[in-house]
């Protein structure tokens, strides 16, 4: 067998799931899940559609978490101000 065997991408989506977006960070275990199975059965191009499928929602959970952390913070500032100005703190 020459060919290697794609990245499963597993403990990046583990991570995800954890510190990001856990809807996206699921759909990436599946999937990562799935390419040593299917490379190990001989389905070469299923372990590499697998790959990049998981590749794509360990990234699209970690941006999506990334955005969603910052608009957090950016909201939360915003009103630890507006607060702090009604109290007469500034």
């Amino acid at each position: 067998m020459s060919d290697v065997r794609p990245k499963n991408w597993l403990v990046e989506s583990i991570l995800v799931t954890i510190f990001c977006c856990l809807p996206f960070g699921i759909a990436a275990i599946v999937n990562s899940a799935n390419v040593n199975s299917r490379f190990d059965t001989g389905d070469i191009e299923g372990a590499k559609n697998a790959s990049a499928a998981a590749g794509k929602w360990t990234k699209i959970g970690f941006f999506v978490g990334l955005v969603l952390m910052i608009v957090y913070f950016i909201f939360y500032a915003i009103v630890g101000v507006s607060l702090m100005n009604d109290m007469g703190g500034f």
